[in-house]
């Protein structure tokens, strides 16, 4: 029997902490992971020093992603999904001024993050975002382990090919899906939505409880991280002088309307009348309001990835505040159940890593999966769903990833405004149009997204070295 990869809708729509999840979430997990390691191999209290060396994306773009600070949160026992973030300066602070780290909180140990986190330029063939780390025992032996951030969050120990043969098996899965086509079969033999046969997948990993409890975990920080980002001024960390404009746009549309949590904000917002010119600057203002939040080093959601958080929370606040007042969480849900299903097929086809595809794997994806989701919400067919989300990939394919200086803010930040755009006009297409007659298959596109990822040239894959981070001077932000 094949063994083909069984990805959760909680996989794609993780809780973390910006800047990215390649970058900053994907590192965090791995030093969390190495620690455990050093546990299971009973060589923990061991352990006399430790060294981290960085390689291919995660050094050329590592210090604007907040790499380090998230491999020494990860080393410290913190987690991305439960850490306050007001502790995170004080935190790193501590580390820098004593040069010593407090080991998952149990063994403090001489650490100088000047000294023993390493930014190589060099490329690990297994992926672009490599990671080593060694552990120096009282003996003097070494330990170490390698790490591989892909995207979205994940981390392997494989390189890609390996890992592609070792997938996990769809044991237990009711409806195994690799391809848009065999969704597509599943929804007619069973006459059910995307939604439904997303639902019954993951009833097999959880109980419907807990899948309730952890879409109403992944809505709350969405909508949170949209309220902090349109009520919070000023400019955003890193140096390139980026002034925050989703408060003054929020400021603009809401008037002097009062509220005193993000539930009373969006109930505010539902009961606006939005004029049509307003419509755009909504959804533009969700999407940057949290990739704002996100380039501070705050609490979002991975849809799929850090870089592309806006793009999908946009999209949903849109159908909420516009298309659907009535709308209640079970729509939530189901936009949700869809937009992670829309993900993992990227996933398993091509890749959700900048470092590996450029931005299409990023905003593309996103923009692909909010496309799907508002489609099935508007009462779009299966056959709509995935043509939607074929027409929103299609036009981001080719997508660079160039952040000028390495941070997770230019163009990032305005590209999930433009993702969301594309993702309400392709639903709006697709829910217009004989999804039947469709040209190019959703399965189509995301080979050829995969091609043309593989195509690109490497310093359009989040190094920082061509395109606007080399054209534009620094000196000038």
């Amino acid at each position: 029997m094949q063994k083909r990869e069984a990805i959760s809708v909680f996989d794609m729509l993780k809780i973390g902490v910006g800047p990215s999840s390649s970058h900053t979430l994907g590192p965090w997990r791995a030093a969390q992971r190495w620690v455990e390691e050093l546990k299971q191999k009973d060589i923990f209290n061991e352990v006399a020093g430790i060294h981290i060396d960085l390689y291919g994306s995660l050094s050329l773009t590592g210090k604007g992603h907040a790499t380090d600070i998230a491999v020494m949160l990860g080393l410290s026992g913190f987690d991305p999904v439960l850490m306050e973030i007001e502790k995170i300066d004080p935190e790193i602070e501590y580390i820098r001024e004593t040069k010593t780290i407090y080991l998952k909180g149990e063994k403090i140990i001489d650490f100088d993050p000047e000294q023993n986190i390493k930014f190589n330029r060099k490329f690990l063939d297994f992926h672009p975002n490599g990671m080593t780390f060694k552990a120096t025992l009282n003996s003097g032996k070494i330990y170490s382990s390698s790490f591989y951030s892909i995207g979205g969050g994940f981390v392997v120990k494989e390189e890609r090919k390996n890992a592609k043969k070792k997938m996990e098996s769809f044991a237990g899965f009711p409806f195994p899906i690799e391809k848009a086509t065999e969704l597509l079969v599943y929804c007619k033999e069973q006459n059910k939505s995307i939604s439904e046969i997303v639902l019954e997948n993951e009833k097999s990993l959880r109980s419907e409880e807990e899948i309730y409890k952890g879409l109403r975990d992944v809505w709350n920080v969405m909508l949170e991280s949209m309220y902090i980002g349109c009520h919070t001024e000023g400019q955003l960390p890193g140096g390139l002088n980026v002034h925050r404009r989703a408060y003054d746009i929020n400021k603009r549309l809401i008037g002097d309307a009062q509220y005193n949590n993000p539930e009373e904000w969006l109930h505010t917002i539902r009961q606006t009348e939005v004029k049509f010119r307003q419509i755009l600057k909504w959804v533009s203002c969700f999407a940057i309001s949290v990739n704002e939040v996100n380039a501070s080093l705050g609490r979002v959601v991975t849809a799929p990835t850090n870089g592309s958080a806006g793009t999908v929370p946009a999209v949903l606040m849109y159908y909420l505040v516009i298309e659907n007042h009535n709308a209640t969480f079970e729509d939530i849900k189901r936009f949700m159940l869809v937009a992670g299903e829309i993900g993992s097929l990227f996933k398993k086809g091509a890749t959700i890593s900048a470092a590996m595809g450029g931005c299409q794997a990023e905003i593309g994806v996103s923009s692909s999966m909010a496309a799907g989701a508002l489609t099935e919400a508007m009462g779009g067919t299966p056959e709509q769903v995935l043509m939607a989300s074929e027409i929103a990939m299609e036009h981001h394919l080719g997508l660079t990833c160039d952040p000028i200086g390495g941070l997770v803010q230019i163009p990032c930040i305005e590209r999930n405004a433009m993702g969301a755009i594309k993702a309400i006009n392709a639903a709006e297409i697709a829910m217009e149009s004989d999804a039947s007659k469709a040209k190019v298959p959703l399965d189509k596109v995301i080979e050829t997204m995969w091609d043309t990822a593989k195509d690109m040239n490497s310093k359009y894959k989040e190094t920082s070295e061509g395109g606007l981070a080399v054209r534009v001077n620094l000196s000038d932000c």
